[in-house]
């Protein structure tokens, strides 16, 4: 199933950025030890527009700003239907797997960690997800992204079908 990336521009967007992770990484040279850290940072506007960002630096501060400007560069539009996903959707990335379920009115974001970040700066308000297998930050909100990538709205379906938005949901 070929999934197509809906590309965002981020003038006159309001972004709200999100930490997912800080990871202290340590280099043993000759000389000693040195620190460094790595910031997964998450941005949306809470109305469909996310994306994700890997910053490296010498200081904390350094590395979330450098993940914030990554993340502003990969922004996705993901389809949302009435506070939730339009569809049960299942992807993985590495050693994570991630199931995401679309849930009634008033259900809030059943999701843990690096995934909750996630469909919170995209705007879901009601969705059932599950984390199965690596709870690896990294590829948690990978997979998490290619899951909400592979979402198509009913709109999406009758374009691509060439057929009227009454027979999608008829059959």
């Amino acid at each position: 199933m070929s999934t197509t990336i809906r590309k965002v521009k981020t003038s006159d967007l309001e972004l709200k950025d999100r930490v997912v992770s800080i990871q202290r990484v340590t280099k043993v040279t000759k000389g000693g030890r040195t620190f460094s850290f790595s910031a997964i940072v998450v941005v949306g506007n809470e109305d469909g527009i996310v994306g994700y960002g890997l910053g490296k630096a010498n200081e904390v501060t350094t590395a979330i700003s450098k993940g914030i400007e990554d993340a502003k560069k990969n922004l996705v539009r993901i389809p949302i239907r009435k506070g939730t996903i339009p569809h049960e959707q299942f992807a993985k990335y590495g050693g994570a797997k991630v199931f995401l379920k679309p849930a009634s009115h008033g259900t809030g974001v059943v999701a843990g960690g690096a995934m909750r970040a996630v469909l919170e700066s995209v705007g879901i308000i009601d969705v059932l997800a599950k984390s199965k297998g690596s709870s690896n930050p990294h590829n948690l909100v990978k997979a998490t992204f290619e899951a909400l990538m592979q979402l198509r709205d009913a709109n999406t379906i009758s374009e691509l079908r060439g057929i009227p938005l009454e027979r999608v949901f008829n059959g």
